[in-house]
């Protein structure tokens, strides 16, 4: 399918715009408030309760005997801000960290959630059939419906976000400092948690439980890379987030047999690779770029420093000297040539004679510099 189909059939293909539409409100959102986690050092946190949801939302089956996408949503919520409330308890009131806190409450409810699972699923009755796609997603189940119930949610979520800005950051960064400035810290912590329990939720039809936790902290880390700055992080994680959900869809649509959940997934590792590669000051690609720079920079100043050292040896700096004798005494074997070829670019070294080179007034000026950078500074 070429391009201007694409974009045909997201806009006109009821089932391609969506589950584009469900998918990318669900990027935006968990991305967004998967920057928090991500900068409180709680990305397991995302993954705990996505997987404590699914108690819950066997239970409201349970109980309900309906498996109304309402319903068990409201369930999955019911079970995740339990599971939060657990992990802020058991931290606050025994001397478990948080990661172990998380990870303990992680597997207890998902376990009690396999368990009751596969209680129902052993039941007579054809009813409870369909459960368990919560937990790799069925982003093809999605309707109308749900995506105006998840976009209602989303911007609950978002808004708070907005509104609570500056005590979220305070949260984030120093809470030590928002405390003495008499913020509720334990609230806001309470309402933050709340608030990815909600995001949490709205993707567990689409990705499922088992995936969702990297909807929450892919976008983020990415987002990371790129900037320094909370508002320019959010932005770009919402921005990776919704792209990874609408290509995912796109995708899958077009492929046989692709589930969508998992092709979203795979759209974010891509992000994720790219981001960790390019991002400047912090990719891969330019770490070792810089490293190559600062390797050449040394190399130089290294042939600079041997010049000038061999030239106050006579006590004129200008005194030239053979390339064999600077060789002889270089920490760089064999980039003596080359060293001396791009100093001489720069202005900082000549060749009064072949095979003969010395320090321009501009290469003094140089080594000064380089030896006043060296000097201890007093405290």
């Amino acid at each position: 399918m070429d391009l201007a189909g694409i974009i045909h059939d997201l806009f006109f293909d009821y089932t391609l715009r969506t589950i584009a539409l469900g998918s990318a409100i669900i990027g935006l959102v968990s991305g967004s408030l998967g920057c928090y986690a991500v900068l409180r050092r709680q990305s397991l946190l995302g993954d705990a309760m996505s997987h404590a949801a699914l108690p819950g939302i066997v239970a409201a089956f349970i109980l309900t005997g309906s498996k109304a996408p309402l319903v068990l949503v409201l369930g999955a919520a019911a079970a995740g801000w339990l599971a939060t409330l657990k992990i802020i308890g058991i931290v606050r009131l025994t001397r478990l960290k948080y990661d172990a806190a998380m990870a303990l409450i992680l597997s207890v409810f998902f376990g009690l959630g396999l368990v009751l699972l596969t209680y129902v699923q052993r039941q007579p009755n054809a009813s409870q059939a369909g459960l368990e796609t919560f937990l790799f997603g069925q982003a093809a189940a999605l309707l109308a419906r749900d995506v105006i119930v998840m976009a209602i949610l989303a911007c609950v979520a978002l808004a708070f976000v907005v509104v609570f800005w500056n005590q979220f950051k305070l949260l984030s960064f120093d809470p030590d400092f928002g405390k003495s400035l008499g913020l509720p810290i334990s609230f806001l912590d309470v309402l933050l948690t709340s608030l990815l329990v909600i995001a949490i939720i709205i993707g567990l039809q689409t990705v499922g439980v088992v995936l969702m936790s990297a909807m929450v902290v892919a976008p983020a880390a990415s987002a990371r890379q790129w900037t320094d700055r909370l508002g320019g992080m959010v932005f770009l994680a919402a921005v990776f987030g919704a792209l990874a959900g609408v290509s995912g869809a796109v995708i899958s649509s077009s492929m046989a047999h692709m589930p969508t959940g998992p092709t979203i997934i795979v759209c974010l590792s891509l992000i994720v690779a790219v981001s960790l590669t390019l991002a400047p000051n912090r990719g891969l690609l330019w770490r070792w770029a810089g490293r190559r720079r600062s390797h050449r920079r040394l190399r130089l100043e290294s042939v600079l420093a041997d010049l000038y050292a061999m030239a106050m040896q006579h006590g004129d700096y200008q005194h030239a000297h053979e390339i064999g004798a600077l060789n002889a005494v270089s920490s760089v074997p064999g980039g003596v040539e080359a060293g001396l070829r791009a100093l001489e670019n720069q202005g900082l070294v000549s060749q009064p004679s072949a095979g003969r080179w010395r320090l321009t007034p501009a290469g003094m000026d140089k080594v000064k510099e380089i030896i006043r950078g060296m000097e201890p500074r007093e405290l």
